[in-house]
């Protein structure tokens, strides 16, 4: 009898924590449509992690093969493959197209948050087509992210999403000139960023550090708030930055966060060990615009500029973006405005 209590209140609770997110998930979405609860509902458990999110960013965010392609730093053909094996694991399985319980729901968070990262980033700097940027698109992201914070109001890595995706919106307006040029970070001028909503973000990522549970997305957030906060980039604290970058490592090991910490050891150990770390990304980054740009900027301060020249020419192949293939362009050319391509 106590047993069969206890499972008959287990049910109450899980019944009760599955409405309660079924009704919010009905609140958070005053705009009329569905994207948040379609995103749950692709995450499929029974699809491996790089389908779920190939399906989702196809059928729910609209992206093409080439984008989801970028995303996901795999080539066009293993991204369709990967869409044609879920969907026909969808039907051979039969997997219901339904709501997820409140389990299933809570499992599915984190390739949710993935797939709202990856939806902002295409919005923050745009893999190809006519503009180098879609702010509304990512403005559009962090909607539905705080639509997960309010979701999940007790887990922090919605809040250190927003407050990342906060902190990068607040910048944006420097990011380019009037022309539609890309501004790299030293360059930027800091009189335009949204200082409110530097500090409104920074009170997320305490927020979402008061929970003790540190995440990937709040050290990326954390990284970010040192550069917004910095007065200007000489006065940046690289030392924190690299320290941060190390503590993301040894959470979410990847060689794209490698590179992005080679970039702050330039600033604190010099270009040559930063080149060091860069090397041993070649295999698992050869396709990747920002892997041969970066390593093209140490190798000119190395001042080995024909192997610098044959890595941008590299990066310039590889990227689609209008802005920093007009950037890598003219550091080809050998302007002096693009010779930095590595921080934006």
């Amino acid at each position: 009898m106590t047993t069969a209590r206890r499972r008959a209140l287990d049910r109450l609770r899980r019944d009760r924590r599955f409405q309660d997110k079924l009704a919010l998930l009905e609140l958070v979405e005053p705009r009329g449509d569905d994207r948040l609860q379609l995103m749950f509902t692709c995450c499929h458990p029974a699809l491996v992690r790089e389908a779920q999110l190939a399906l989702t960013l196809r059928a729910v965010c609209g992206f093409t093969t080439a984008q989801i392609a970028h995303a996901l730093l795999a080539s066009e053909a293993a991204v369709a493959q990967r869409i044609a094996r879920a969907r026909r694991k969808i039907t051979e399985a039969s997997i219901p197209y339904r709501l997820p319980g409140a389990e299933e729901l809570d499992a599915r968070l984190g390739e949710v948050l993935t797939v709202l990262y990856l939806l902002f980033n295409e919005g923050y700097l745009s893999s190809g087509g006519e503009y180098p940027s879609q702010r509304d698109l990512a403005e559009d992201a962090a909607w539905l992210t705080s639509q997960v914070v309010t979701l999940y109001p007790r887990e922090p890595e919605p809040l250190g999403l927003l407050a990342l995706m906060q902190l990068d919106l607040a910048r944006a307006d420097a990011r380019f000139s009037a022309a539609g040029a890309l501004v790299l970070l030293p360059a930027q001028d800091r009189a335009r960023w949204e200082r409110g909503a530097i500090a409104d973000a920074t009170e997320l990522i305490a927020r979402a550090a008061a929970f003790g549970r540190p995440g990937p997305y709040q050290l990326q957030a954390a990284i970010v708030a040192c550069h917004a906060e910095a007065p200007s980039f000489a006065e940046t604290d690289w030392t924190q930055i690299l320290l941060l970058y190390d503590m993301l490592l040894a959470l979410a090991p990847s060689p794209v966060t490698r590179l992005n910490r080679a970039v702050a050891l330039r600033q604190v150990a010099g270009p040559a060990a930063a080149l060091a770390e860069v090397e041993l990304l070649a295999s698992e980054l050869e396709g990747y615009h920002l892997y041969h740009s970066i390593r093209g900027h140490l190798l000119i301060d190395l001042g080995q500029r024909a192997q610098a020249r044959a890595a941008d020419l590299r990066a310039l192949t590889l990227t689609r973006n209008p802005a920093e293939h007009a950037l890598l362009t003219q550091r080809v050319s050998g302007g002096e405005g693009g010779r930095t391509v590595m921080a934006t």
